[in-house]
C-alpha cells in the first residue's frame, strides 16, 4: 500500500510542471511597452520634511538650507562680537557654530558663492543640477532666504516661505 502511494505521488510530481518551465519564455504579447509610456527618468523619492513648515523639496535642499542658516547665524554672531560682518568664510570658524569644513565652497549638491561688501555680504547656493528638487538660494545680511527653481536666485527672487 505504501509503495502504491509513493508511486502515485511520484507520477503526480512528474506530471506537474515546474514554475521555471512556465516562465521560460514570455508570450509575444508581453513585449516591452512603447517608448512613450515608459518613464524617462527614475521616480523621485518623496521628501519627508525634517520639521513642521520645512520649505525644502529634497534632502539635498534641506542640507543646503541648513548650511545657509548656520552661516547666517555665524555672521550675526561675528558682527555682534566685532562690529562688522566677516569678510571671509574662514573668519566665521571662530564663532563656534561654523566649522572649518564649512569653508569648502562645495557643499553636497551645491556650490557656495560668498561675496562680502562694505555693509554686509551676499550668499548664493547654486545646485549642480537645477530642478524642482534642487532650487538655488540667495541670502544677504538681513537673513531672508530667496529661492528660484530655474535660475540663480537673487535678492529679487521670491522669499522662501
Amino acid at each position: 500500500m505504501k509503495s502504491l502511494i509513493l508511486i502515485i505521488s511520484l507520477i503526480f510530481m512528474l506530471a506537474t510542471p515546474l514554475p521555471a518551465q512556465q516562465t521560460a519564455s514570455p508570450p509575444p504579447a508581453q513585449a516591452a511597452p512603447p517608448a512613450e509610456t515608459a518613464p524617462s527618468q527614475p521616480p523621485v523619492p518623496t521628501y519627508q520634511p525634517k520639521f513642521p513648515g520645512d520649505p525644502a523639496h529634497s534632502d539635498s535642499e534641506a542640507a543646503a538650507l541648513g548650511y545657509m542658516r548656520t552661516l547666517l547665524r555665524a555672521q550675526h554672531t561675528y558682527k555682534r562680537k566685532n562690529g562688522q560682518y566677516a569678510s571671509s568664510l574662514t573668519q566665521l570658524v571662530h564663532t563656534g557654530t561654523f566649522t572649518k569644513r564649512m569653508t569648502n565652497l562645495q557643499q553636497g549638491d551645491y556650490s557656495v558663492s560668498f561675496r562680502p561688501h562694505k555693509d554686509g555680504f551676499d550668499l548664493l547656493l547654486t545646485p549642480k543640477q537645477q530642478d524642482a528638487q534642487h532650487r538655488s538660494f540667495f541670502a544677504k545680511e538681513d537673513g531672508v532666504i530667496h529661492a528660484e527653481e530655474d535660475k540663480p536666485a537673487t535678492a529679487d527672487s521670491p522669499k522662501l516661505r
